[in-house]
């Protein structure tokens, strides 16, 4: 009995420890980015253009930009797409949120940026970011699974509002009175924005 005892208490003590090197590494890779992305953005001698090409380079290969677009149209949507047109959705919409990050990444000035202790919520990290422009500051948090490439970005809550929320919101009223085609004509011609984070200058991301 006291083998087994022994054996369930380092099963549960090796579990944890796991889950905490998860959890920690997923912060580490977002403190690494976010730190490189403010070195570029600091560096004055690169043009506006260079400075954004180089941010893409950093972040984007920890965004999940497709599961991102897929998460935006639901189970409700999703399933009845024919799959040329989900692909043609998933580039538009990939194209469009890289853009609108980028470009409010690229308003970046002399802003602090504090990291708080990350959550561990099933199987997936949420942390919990600070940033601090002036006399504002507004709170961030970036959403992470695990996937079989390593830790990848799927939602970004900007002051409590869903990145994905609110695009899904646009979506679902498109889809209720139109069709996928209709849609992705909105997105073709930039039709579709993120009006919750475009309009309050405080949500600089």
């Amino acid at each position: 009995m006291k083998s087994f005892g022994y054996l369930m208490l380092f099963t549960l003590i090796s579990t944890v420890s796991v889950l905490a090197d998860d959890q920690y590494t997923a912060e580490e890779l977002l403190k690494s980015k976010i730190e490189a992305v403010m070195s570029v953005l600091a560096n004055k001698d690169l043009e506006q253009q260079a400075k954004k090409k180089e941010v893409s380079e950093i972040v984007t290969p920890i965004f999940d930009f497709s599961l991102m677009a897929k998460l935006t149209l639901g189970k409700k949507h999703w399933p009845d797409i024919p799959e040329e047109k989900k692909k043609k959705f998933t580039d538009l919409f990939v194209k469009l949120l890289k853009d609108f990050y980028l470009d409010k990444m690229n308003q970046y000035t002399d802003e602090k940026i504090i990291f708080k202790s990350s959550v561990k919520v099933n199987n997936k990290v949420h942390i919990p970011t600070e940033v601090i422009s002036k006399d504002t500051k507004f709170s961030m948090l970036y959403k992470f699974y695990k996937s079989k490439n390593g830790w990848k970005i799927y939602d970004i809550e900007v002051e409590g509002v869903s990145l994905i929320v609110t695009y899904r919101s646009q979506f679902d009223h498109v889809l209720r009175k139109g069709t996928i085609d209709d849609l992705l004509i909105k997105l073709e011609n930039r039709e579709i924005t993120d009006s919750t984070l475009a309009t309050d200058p405080k949500q600089s991301i």
